[in-house]
């Protein structure tokens, strides 16, 4: 895919670096107090031409980046979630999705490296997104919103990392949407990363404009959606917390939470809850804009481009990114001449193996990252 580079931001704003406390607990590779931090650019250029006026990039930070600037990774995250991927959240102390894999001698060592993870462009956790005030009217962009591309989502992420003073990367990582990301990373600047790990995910979208259409169809359901003007009509949050309970359920959380809930009643009002809170969270057009971009990307006729070495990781009890298309996958990158390991994380947690079964698959992580950290 051809790289559509953003405009010169006119002004680019980092606010001061988060503050990490690795205390006693530094032995278990704890990273606590870990704040979210906002980039700011002005005069975006997406893909399509049109140009957002200002830009917010939500992001944490792990560890300290060299005098070099070449000693950095940079995590992608799912379509739903965070760009909390590592630590103990300051404001409430929650665990990062991927904290059994990133921290102070863990398989992302941040004693070594410095990672940033970064909300990625229309997400609903601090970037830029549709529920925001549109500063030409002052209202929210709701459904006009603009269309943008997993090209612009790694575009914006790059001009992070300029801000932050990044020249290269050791790795780009990530799970599911964050596989998406890291594949277009690949190769829209196949020269800026040793390596790419990619983790229940595939190199190319699926569904078209059918799937965006069915997902538009579901938010309609709710009374107050007018279109996706239901900002100041009270929220969808009931057809959002249904739609969360069918996707956690379809991620395997009812396998998840089977030892802690064993009675169906209780696990099944556990899930309603953790669907609620999301819901109070998340804007329903970011996931329109999100599974437009999804849906349009394709990285893999683009394999040639890839000069980075790839680890690609399926779990066996994924229902999203089954085992089975592997094969597939692999053929394509090794005929494309990339440098790619499969590795297959043993799994009863289906799309949320690579965080809940961390230690699965971390040796073998921590190995790929190693053989990185001696070509850099």
């Amino acid at each position: 895919m051809t790289s559509s580079l953003p405009r010169r931001p006119l002004l680019a704003a980092l606010s001061a670096a988060p503050i990490l406390v690795a205390t006693g607990a530094h032995a278990q590779g704890a990273l606590v107090n870990i704040e979210k931090r906002v980039f700011k650019m002005k005069e975006f250029r997406l893909e399509s031409g049109t140009v957002l006026p200002d830009v917010s990039i939500a992001y944490e930070t792990y560890g300290t980046l060299a005098t070099d600037g070449r000693n950095a990774v940079l995590l992608t995250h799912g379509y739903t979630s965070s760009q909390h991927m590592a630590g103990r959240s300051a404001a409430n102390g929650a665990e990062g999705s991927w904290d059994g894999l990133v921290g102070p001698g863990k398989a992302i060592d941040t004693d070594r490296l410095f990672v940033v993870s970064s909300n990625m462009l229309g997400s609903s956790y601090g970037s830029t997104n549709p529920a925001q005030a549109n500063p030409r009217t002052g209202k929210p962009y709701g459904p006009d919103f603009p269309t943008v591309t997993l090209v612009d989502i790694v575009n914006a992420q790059k001009a992070l990392l300029d801000g932050l003073g990044v020249k290269h990367l050791v790795a780009v990582a990530g799970p599911s949407f964050g596989g998406y990301q890291t594949f277009q990373w690949g190769v829209t600047y196949p020269n800026f990363m040793d390596g790419l790990v990619v983790v229940v995910s595939a190199p190319k979208g699926s569904g078209g404009d059918a799937a965006v259409k069915a997902l538009i169809d579901v938010l309609a359901k709710d009374p107050n959606w007018n279109g996706g003007n239901y900002y100041d009509k009270g929220g969808i949050a009931k057809v959002l917390t249904d739609m969360r309970v069918a996707t956690l359920k379809r991620y395997g959380i009812d396998e998840q939470l089977a030892a802690q809930f064993p009675d169906k009643a209780a696990r099944e009002a556990e899930i309603v809850k953790r669907a609620e809170t999301w819901s109070k969270v998340f804007d329903g057009n970011s996931l329109v804009v999100l599974r437009r971009a999804s849906v349009a990307f394709d990285a893999e006729k683009d394999f040639a481009k890839i000069k980075a070495r790839l680890l690609y990781v399926l779990s066996r009890t994924d229902k999203l990114f089954p085992p089975s298309i592997a094969p597939g996958v692999m053929e394509k990158l090794k005929a494309a001449g990339v440098s790619a390991d499969y590795f297959e994380i043993d799994s009863d947690f289906g799309h949320s193996a690579s965080g809940l079964d961390a230690a699965k698959w971390a040796p073998r992580l921590q190995v790929f990252m190693a053989s990185l950290e001696k070509r850099s």
